[in-house]
């Protein structure tokens, strides 16, 4: 198994993250086994990675596979050539296999297009640089080749990358404009949620209030950070949970978070490309708003 540091890390919390379904003590046993390889060489569990540090790991005994079976789900395919795709993610599609997953992820759907993947982020999210969770929709980026996917992956890293969602929350936000910075860390009390704790990653979020709308207050928000549910974890620690987000608020209709504006350098070029994608169907009217969003 082949991974990329997409971002300075220690070796076993590295793995950690990319290998989910595994305990870290269990991971710390395979490094000081040596089944464990950075850029070639035996490593400690505390070594200190560079993004861009290949690590390699054989396959533990007892895991169980991810599946990886093709899945004939269409896409809204934004862009596309020989070193990444640009797709619009529909809500209700995970970003790649999970072992609680018991339905098909975007993975699933690009490997039943023959789309050739980078295998860089690990071996059962083939291509995937970056995600957006299962009910947020919107634009993401995939790699096809492992180049790519290191360029991709330091330009997140790097905060280079530039990638704006539009989010309808409860109530009326009051600010024109704000940056939320609260470090964030997973739950002790649930595994599946987020929440600010102050020894957690740092994590800053910049909004802009666009308007009124009936559900309550359409907002553009900013990743400077890409932490797991960084934008429902913020709004709800300021009192403005996402409307439909049954994790951090009322859960009450589709969720109303959706990636809008994906600008990136290209990994072979270095053009600098932007993408957009409007809102999908089941989203509040946001009539006129639209146009605003839009035009900033």
């Amino acid at each position: 198994m082949l991974f990329v540091a997409d971002q300075p890390e220690r070796l076993d919390k590295f793995l950690a993250r990319m290998l989910p379904e595994h305990s870290r003590s269990k991971l710390v046993r395979e490094i000081e086994s040596g089944n464990v390889l950075v850029n070639g060489v035996m490593g400690k569990p505390s070594l200190m990675l560079a993004s861009g540090t290949e690590v390699t790991l054989e396959q533990p005994s007892e895991a169980t596979a991810h599946d990886l079976t093709p899945a004939a789900i269409p896409l809204d395919i934004v862009y596309e050539d020989d070193w990444m795709l640009v797709v619009n993610k529909p809500r209700g599609l995970a970003t790649h296999p999970a072992l609680s997953l018991k339905e098909p992820s975007l993975v699933n759907a690009l490997l039943a297009r023959n789309t050739p993947l980078s295998e860089a982020g690990g071996a059962f999210r083939p291509g995937i640089v970056h995600r957006l969770d299962k009910e947020t929709t919107g634009l993401l980026v995939v790699a096809k080749t492992d180049a790519a996917h290191v360029v991709l992956a330091r330009q997140i890293e790097a905060r280079t990358a530039g990638r704006r969602y539009v989010a309808v929350v409860e109530g009326w936000f009051p600010q024109a404009a704000a940056r939320i910075e609260a470090p964030l860390a997973r739950s002790p009390k649930n595994r599946l949620l987020m929440t600010v704790e102050p020894a957690g990653k740092p994590a800053v979020t910049h909004i802009r209030r666009v308007g009124r709308v009936d559900a309550g207050c359409l907002l553009e928000c900013r990743l400077e950070t890409g932490r797991t549910h960084q934008i429902r974890v913020h709004l709800q620690a300021v009192g403005h949970p996402v409307v439909g987000d049954v994790l951090y608020g009322r859960g009450i209709g589709p969720m109303q978070l959706h990636a809008w504006s994906l600008a990136l350098e290209h990994p072979s070029t270095g053009e600098r490309m932007t993408f957009t994608r409007s809102v999908p169907d089941d989203f509040v009217n946001l009539e006129s708003l639209w146009d605003e969003v839009a035009a900033f």
